[in-house]
């Protein structure tokens, strides 16, 4: 019963991730619910409980207003907190990754393609293998040398007189 609200949140928190303009929107609705909040429970005006929102959120906390009740600091409590651990850490990945993607990176279909290629390659390699005699681990790139027959180097098969 609890599993499903909380699959609801980390989703919900997914999606935040991945899109700016949604974490713009849940900061504003955080500051304006946080505000309005702030103003009902310690009857200021509205004005003075954006502005404490907004000092509060950034963390800066300048002192001038502040919570005087139990439920206005329960509010100030939670905006805190939700700023430190979850907003301020969105919007810092989001800027990460933005500065961290590695253009050359290969798409899913180039890597489909690789793979495919590779695929090919090694059923040559085994084919040939089996027609030359060898034997299954020499292919798959073990290649150990045993007694009868040592592995060449690169350049005693190029030159021709070795």
């Amino acid at each position: 019963m609890v599993v499903r609200p909380l699959r609801w949140v980390l989703r919900g928190l997914l999606r935040v991730t991945n899109s700016p303009r949604a974490l713009v929107v849940i900061y504003i609705v955080l500051l304006t619910t946080s505000g309005a909040l702030y103003s009902w429970f310690e009857h200021r005006s509205v004005g003075d409980a954006l502005w404490w929102a907004v000092v509060t959120a950034s963390t800066v906390g300048y002192g001038d207003t502040y919570p005087t009740t139990v439920p206005g600091r329960i509010i100030g409590g939670v905006l805190i907190s939700t700023m430190v651990l979850i907003i301020i850490p969105l919007v810092t990945a989001h800027f990460a990754s933005k500065l961290i993607v590695d253009h050359d990176a290969f798409r899913h279909e180039e890597q489909e393609e690789i793979k495919e290629n590779l695929r090919v390659i090694r059923r040559q390699l085994e084919a040939q293998a089996a027609h030359l005699g060898r034997r299954d681990h020499e292919v798959r790139g073990v290649n150990t040398p045993s007694p009868s027959r040592p592995l060449r180097s690169q350049a005693s098969r190029s030159d021709p007189g070795s």
